[in-house]
């Protein structure tokens, strides 16, 4: 034991891991059962192309990941430009978020949360223990991911560049940033997500289906209408695996943004609740696992799981606020469960990370 903590376990991380792979799986047949697209057979696919990126993160050495960790930003910012150039972004519904590689598109966002993870670890590794004390310790970091940020908010993405700054900073308060470096970045960015919002005429109706969906029940808010349907339609129990309605051409992203929606009209409320409390259960196996890496000296670790835990639990919060209309309705997957080559790799990738540091700090 160090600190009063037990030796980690990988198996308390590994299994849960499992467990929301296969119910996503399992899920995504169910929510994409009426669909011509054959989703089912390409989530497999992206499951095994996820795995075969996971092995190789898994086999690098912690201590390059380290040493190139500013590689991370430069990628990101890579990445974030190049979507924005003239025939080489994918456009989809007005939004040029993704760079078409043969069959596969690749999201810029959900890459540069990977070099924004790699490159945070390794800077707060590095500048651990000057980031309470000098400023500058806390802009130039933060500065740096604002840049990628609001590159990928050009895109258009408010939601992942809301989702990217918000982990950010998490990290930046867990690593000892002052509260008061907090308060000026703070209201810029409070104000600058109001001006987002308002100034865009598809965002603000996005904000006025929010406030009342049932005024617009067959305009800007019709798929929060929907989903709403779902979890009536679900009660306690649900309507059981397979049988719900929702999914049949009524519920737009069904299989991906709305799967929870699936979730709970399926299984019902306690279906949708165990699995809301074992995505949890992992974020919070992350946080410790992250102060003990940080206890025993493993600082790159310890970011790693900190930004990891960070970046699932706000998409977690984020999507279920969606889903039930506590929150705007954005664009965003359910880690490990939606259908989405990007997101399930990335999200696998980042775990695989974990995984090593954890790995690691056991050998």
């Amino acid at each position: 034991m160090v600190g009063g903590m037990p030796q980690i376990s990988l198996s308390h991380l590994f299994v849960p891991w499992l467990i929301l792979l296969a119910f996503g799986v399992v899920m995504v047949g169910s929510a994409a059962v009426a669909l011509d697209a054959q989703y089912l057979p390409n989530h497999l696919m992206f499951l095994g192309v996820a795995a075969v990126v996971c092995a190789v993160i898994f086999a690098i050495p912690i201590k390059l990941w380290r040493s190139l960790y500013l590689l991370g930003w430069l990628g990101s910012v890579l990445i974030a430009v190049v979507v924005l150039l003239p025939g080489i972004g994918h456009e989809v519904n007005g939004a040029t978020r993704w760079i078409r590689l043969g069959g596969f598109s690749l999201q810029a966002a959900e890459v540069a949360k990977f070099g924004l993870c790699v490159f945070l670890a390794g800077y707060l590794a590095r500048y651990h223990d000057r980031v309470s004390e000098d400023a500058r310790h806390f802009i130039v970091p933060f500065a740096m991911i604002a840049v990628v940020a609001g590159l990928i908010v050009a895109e258009p993405d408010l939601g992942s560049g809301v989702v990217i700054v918000a982990a950010a900073l998490g990290l930046l308060f867990l690593a000892g940033a002052k509260l008061r470096f907090f308060v000026l970045f703070g209201l810029l960015g409070v104000g600058a997500v109001y001006l987002l919002v308002t100034l865009v005429p598809w965002r603000a109706e996005r904000l006025v289906a929010f406030w009342d969906p049932w005024a617009v029940a067959t305009g800007s808010g019709y798929q929060l209408t929907q989903a709403l349907i779902a979890f009536g339609r679900g009660e306690i129990a649900g309507l059981g695996l397979g049988e719900g309605v929702q999914k049949l051409f009524y519920l737009p992203e069904a299989h991906n943004d709305f799967i929870f929606a699936v979730v709970a009209e399926e299984l019902g409320g306690l279906g949708a609740i165990l699995v809301a409390c074992l995505m949890g259960f992992l974020v919070v196996k992350l946080f410790v696992i992250a102060r003990r890496l940080i206890i025993t000296g493993q600082h790159f670790g310890g970011y790693v799981a900190y930004f990891v835990g960070l970046i699932i639990g706000i998409q977690l919060l984020v999507n279920l606020g969606v889903n039930t209309g506590v929150l705007p309705t954005k664009g965003l997957t359910l880690p490990f469960v939606s259908y989405g080559g990007n997101s399930l790799i990335i999200s696998c990738a980042l775990f695989a990370l974990v995984l090593r540091c954890v790995y690691e700090e056991r050998a």
